[in-house]
């Protein structure tokens, strides 16, 4: 896949998933915009991937401000924006329904579901303009069934679906293709830590019961998951849009 020259817009981009698939880009040629609350990870990822030319903006998704400043100063410094990997989101507290706060809802659903809303806002305004471009979505495969102890992480990220699905609809015509991504656990930190949140004293005991009901029997990689953003992203993928790719080794068969 050649993506020289072409512009990629990264949110979540210093998680795990987020700095893989900068570095998959950035080695097949693409200019980054890399977006995520950690300025200092962003100059590292910048740092370690040897960027030469490349914007790095701090930003909170769940604010539309900043979310249409950084989409300002992508088309500012490049004129155009390709490919937007929508993927900023957090997992949020643990628990059953009953012991979940309304705030606790309310901050998973404002990362997961206004950020992506917000996101798909203001880029596909430039994409419509400019009459191209390729957006992926970052949901779960907790956005396609239930997830028990983790109700509000599910229901944002079965609404990313249907703003994927949605969005698709809405713009086809105008040479846009939209997709999502329904991982199954992947081996980052964000993970690690929701193990840690379900049994404190021993993380990996939830790791263990969670990979005995994947078929492959582990948790993904965040180049797996990458990879599969690059093959939505590229011509290869020309008539491919509106659908929720599962890559979860098989854990929702």
């Amino acid at each position: 896949m050649d993506f020289n020259g072409e512009i990629v817009l990264i949110t979540g981009a210093a998680g795990g998933i987020g700095k893989e698939t900068a570095r998959l880009f950035h080695e097949q040629g693409a200019k980054l915009v890399l977006v995520d609350l950690d300025k200092n990870a962003l100059e590292k990822i910048a740092f370690e991937l040897n960027l030469k030319d490349y914007l790095l903006f701090p930003a909170d998704v769940r604010n539309e401000v900043d979310v249409k400043s950084f989409v300002q100063a992508s088309v500012s410094k490049y004129g155009k924006i390709d490919v937007f990997f929508n993927n900023a989101g957090i997992v949020g507290r643990y628990g059953q329904v009953t012991e979940i706060s309304t705030d606790d809802f309310e901050k998973v659903m404002s990362v997961n579901v206004k950020g992506v809303f917000y996101g798909l806002k203001h880029v596909l305004d430039v994409m419509i303009k400019q009459k191209s471009g390729s957006i992926v979505n970052t949901s779960s495969i907790a956005g396609l069934k239930g997830s028990p102890g983790l109700a509000p992480y599910s229901a944002s990220k079965h609404a990313v679906i249907g703003l994927t699905k949605t969005a698709a609809l809405e713009v086809g015509e105008d040479g846009i293709r939209v997709n999502a991504i329904c991982p199954a656990p992947v081996n980052t930190q964000m993970m690690r830590s929701l193990d840690a949140i379900k049994y404190p004293n021993n993380p990996l005991r939830a790791k263990e019961e969670y990979e005995k009901r994947i078929p492959i029997k582990r948790y993904s990689e965040p180049n797996e998951i990458a990879e599969l953003v690059l093959f939505l992203s590229s011509e290869k993928a020309s008539y491919i849009t509106g659908g929720c790719y599962q890559i979860d080794g098989g854990s929702s068969v």
